[in-house]
């Protein structure tokens, strides 16, 4: 489940790339979240409000901040670093998950996680082959993104104990397209319809990538199904060899083969292993 979010979001991470060359951050920011209310507007109109209330304003307001915080930080990256150095910091925020739901959810932090989360950074690094732009000052920016992704993550499934994933989504795009609006306000540009249909292409991928990334969080720990995210690199990596011919070499295939092996160990556990979090067997 959570492979099938990191390809949308790989998609998504296309079609922003595309929108950054005209179109400036707020914006692209911005529409991102629009697309994302009115997605839930057809089961407004139906239902009403009553699937959306909550008793946790805060805490999703505090999940937004992380979310929000980290896709700034991320548009900005892709819009003003090479792809591979973007890429590279926005996946690797499963490093940093297991440490934070450690000492935010007391999760267990195995040694295994940590091995497996290193391994696949270390394929995430040997896929992306990163310039020399990466130890510029703009990645800060990036690792900003990775650590505000991260506490999202974390801030999910803390979330998912008393909320569905389409009530968390709803409330992450309600409450990120009203902020963003401000900074919107004062860098608003006429778009034309070609910008307008890319900028609603991104906003539907992130959106569907987003309500599967919850469910996906929602059944088990972060520090456990972390590790899975990284094949969002291989689906760059395909995605990038279709539109770009851009052939892997021998580097990006060893890097392949470690993401792939980081992310199968992550959810394998042998027969009569009690290592497993109870999390993971509780129902949610």
């Amino acid at each position: 489940m959570l492979a099938l979010s990191a390809l949308l979001f790989s998609l998504m991470g296309v079609f922003v790339r595309e929108a950054s060359a005209t179109v400036g951050n707020e914006s692209i920011v911005f529409f991102r979240n629009l697309v994302g209310v009115l997605i839930f507007l057809p089961l407004v109109l139906v239902k009403g409000f009553q699937p959306f209330k909550t008793a946790r304003v805060k805490s999703h307001l505090l999940r937004t901040g992380f979310g929000l915080g980290a896709m700034y930080c991320f548009f900005y990256a892709i819009a003003h670093l090479p792809l591979a150095d973007a890429m590279i910091f926005t996946y690797s925020a499963p490093v940093f998950t297991p440490v934070l739901a450690y000492f935010w959810l007391k999760e267990p932090l195995t040694p295994r996680m940590l091995v497996l989360s290193v391994l696949g950074l270390i394929g995430v690094f040997l896929v992306a082959k990163p310039s020399d732009a990466l130890f510029s000052s703009l990645s800060l920016v990036g690792l900003a993104a990775s650590l505000l992704a991260a506490s999202a993550f974390v801030s999910i499934r803390e979330l998912s104990g008393s909320e569905p994933s389409y009530r968390i989504v709803f409330y992450y795009a309600l409450f990120s397209m009203l902020i963003s609006a401000v900074p919107l306000s004062w860098s608003w540009q006429p778009l034309t319809q070609p910008q307008l249909l890319v900028l609603l292409a991104a906003g539907l991928l992130a959106s569907f990538a987003q309500i599967i990334m919850s469910k996906a969080y929602s059944l088990a720990p972060p520090g456990l199904i972390g590790p899975v995210a990284y094949s969002a690199i291989i689906f760059s990596g395909v995605i990038g060899w279709i539109l770009w011919n851009e052939a892997p070499d021998s580097t990006s295939i060893t890097g392949a083969v470690l993401i792939f092996s980081a992310s199968l160990l992550s959810i394998y556990h042998p027969k009569g292993n009690k290592s497993t979090p109870e999390s993971v067997k509780s129902p949610l």
